[in-house]
């Protein structure tokens, strides 16, 4: 194409990380930017003298200059009512006059200077462009409003200053443009044509497009199961909040574990979970509030009930009830099947990989691709301590002699003698891994303690599987995800320092821990924050949906109404308050 003059490059802004202080914590950024005077070299990852402070959100060949335009800037400043915005504000390297979002494409190439530059991505929304423009809203305003903003891979290095103009050289291959790209990911209703246009563009960053392809992946009903190319999706909960089932059977499968069958009183069907889903039960104690407990669905997934295995926990409220106390014909208050860790539909081969009674999702797993009759190539790898706590030895061998292309792989940490049923001894480390040689392209199933899942993550990668391909489980609290903020020791969830809140409970199932609500707390999020529990968020205003949670009962209001709502029985903590009594799965 013909070069043409596109816009203009009013200020070049640079800034190395530092830290912030920000609601008692420290915040490691570089979105604190000022501009430069003369030439600046612009080289395949940065400008020189700039520099990112969470490298796994912002920086890197594909967003290794961020652009923000003057146009946007009068917006925002007749829309806040602000006269104090100026270049570098947006954290931006480039502003410029010209390059709005709705005309920029995704793959566009531009001359300026002497560097020539790709569109790669429009801006992915987080929290500290509130902290830099100190307004909690700003993240959630500039995907409403569209304007986002977007972000250049370097193709030729140069040098660039203020009054260099952009000479386009070359135009996005699908014709789409930030604004455009931007909204089918963070907007509802996204068009399943324009996302397969998009996920189709050479240019588009490997991050935005693993989010639409996980999107095109999704064939279940948007409406019911949200948005998959902004984190995992399952249907919604088959019942809300809590209902009475009935222990119809209790079973012991090894020296410490016992499995637990839960039908429902009046005899009629239960809906069928997903194999790696879970129950949440409310066990009642003889002296004190009931204990929530999550255990994951063990038996076949079309079984008429469900099936729960417990490990006896020395010292564990929860399973020392269920062991010592729970009878057949016992009623327990249980939530409906949830969960991500779910088994994909595939023809890659899958790899079930477990340690203890983290066989218990899998097995479900398992029982499903028996069921069926799965072609799929299988690798069966579990880890237990010795034949006397090995459960299910017997259930998966049978399972997997029904499976033509099984592989069986067992392992004992401390077999006593006489003890058989393993293959080997010891822990299942890469280099046991390696000798097996499972495909490096199937899909892997982990769960167990959280060291066994932390290194077979490692090790599976090391031998060559794609990180996205390794699916985890954990039974404790996910790990945080607080972008940013400065590593610091996680003390164990805690009521909330100050006198006790008035409002309705919220309990965190999964840190064993329920509170009231106060009127201190903007959000359940900021709640959870200062009861050390564990908490995953990135914008903060009810965009990213990275602090999506599921909800096991009860009902919430939003403060400020979430960009897309979260899907049915999730809720987004990070703008919502209780309208009562909460469980979160947190």
């Amino acid at each position: 194409m013909t070069d043409r003059t596109a816009g203009t490059l009013a200020s070049v802004n640079v800034g190395l990380p530092r830290d912030v202080s920000w609601r008692g914590r420290s915040v490691h950024t570089g979105i604190w930017k000022r501009p430069v005077e003369g030439r600046c070299t612009l080289r395949r990852l940065n400008l020189d003298g700039d520099g990112q402070g969470d490298l796994a959100g912002h920086g890197g060949e594909q967003r290794a200059v961020f652009v923000y335009q003057l146009g946007s800037y009068d917006h925002w400043r007749r829309e806040l009512g602000r006269d104090d915005l100026r270049p570098g504000h947006f954290g931006e390297n480039f502003t410029v006059d010209g390059l709005p979002d709705d005309e920029v494409r995704i793959g566009d190439r531009y001359r300026v200077g002497s560097a020539v530059v790709e569109v790669t991505q429009p801006r992915v929304t987080c929290y500290r462009v509130g902290l830099r423009l100190d307004d909690p809203r700003i993240p959630a305003l500039l995907v409403s409003h569209r304007r986002p903003g977007f972000y250049l891979r370097v193709l030729t290095e140069g040098e660039v200053a203020a009054g260099d103009t952009f000479e386009q050289v070359a135009s996005g291959p699908e014709g789409m443009t930030v604004a455009a790209v931007d909204a089918l990911l963070y907007l509802p209703g996204p068009s399943r044509e324009q996302v397969a246009r998009a996920a189709a563009i050479p240019a588009l960053s490997p991050g935005w497009r693993a989010s639409f392809t996980a999107m095109l992946a999704d064939t279940a009903d948007t409406a019911v199961s949200g948005n998959a190319g902004l984190g995992p999706v399952a249907p919604a909960p088959a019942w809300p909040g809590f209902r009475p089932l009935q222990v119809t059977a209790v079973a012991p499968e090894s020296a410490t574990v016992t499995s637990f069958h839960l039908a429902d009183p009046a005899g009629t069907a239960l809906p069928a979970p997903l194999p790696g889903q879970f129950l949440t039960l409310r066990l009642p104690m003889p002296d004190g509030a009931p204990l929530l407990r999550s255990y994951s669905l063990s038996g076949p997934p079309a079984a008429p009930d469900y099936r729960i295995s417990v490990h006896r926990e020395p010292g564990g409220a929860g399973s020392g009830r269920l062991h010592t106390a729970v009878r057949p014909g016992d009623v327990l208050d249980t939530a409906a099947p949830r969960g991500t860790f779910v088994l994909q539909p595939s023809d890659a081969a899958v790899l079930l990989i477990s340690a203890g009674i983290g066989v218990t999702p899998v097995l479900a797993m398992l029982h499903a691709l028996a069921a069926g009759g799965s072609p799929r190539e299988l690798w069966w790898l579990h880890t237990a301590r010795d034949a006397a706590r090995h459960p299910f030895a017997a259930e998966a061998d049978a399972l997997l002699a029904r499976l033509p292309r099984a592989h069986r792989h067992v392992r004992y940490t401390s077999p006593r003698p006489g003890d058989h049923g393993n293959d080997a001894t010891g822990r299942l480390s890469l280099e046991a891994l390696a000798a097996l040689a499972p495909p490096r392209d199937a899909e892997a199933y982990l769960c167990g303690p959280p060291s066994f899942i932390e290194d077979l993550t490692a090790a599976l990668v090391e031998l060559g599987l794609a990180p996205a391909r390794v699916h985890r489980e954990l039974f404790s609290a996910a790990p945080a995800i607080t972008p940013g903020i400065a590593a610091a020791p996680a003390p164990r969830p805690h009521p909330p320092d100050g006198a006790p809140g008035t409002g309705p409970p919220v309990a965190f199932a999964r840190s064993r821990l329920s509170v009231n609500w106060g009127p201190g707390y903007g959000s359940l999020l900021e709640l959870a924050e200062a009861c050390d529990v564990p908490v995953r968020w990135s914008c903060r205003t009810g965009v990213c949906q990275t602090c999506r949670t599921a909800l096991l009962s009860g009902s919430v209001r939003y403060d400020p109404s979430p960009v897309e709502p979260a899907p049915g029985g999730d809720v987004l903590i990070c703008s919502a308050q209780p309208a009562g009594e909460v469980v979160l799965d947190l």
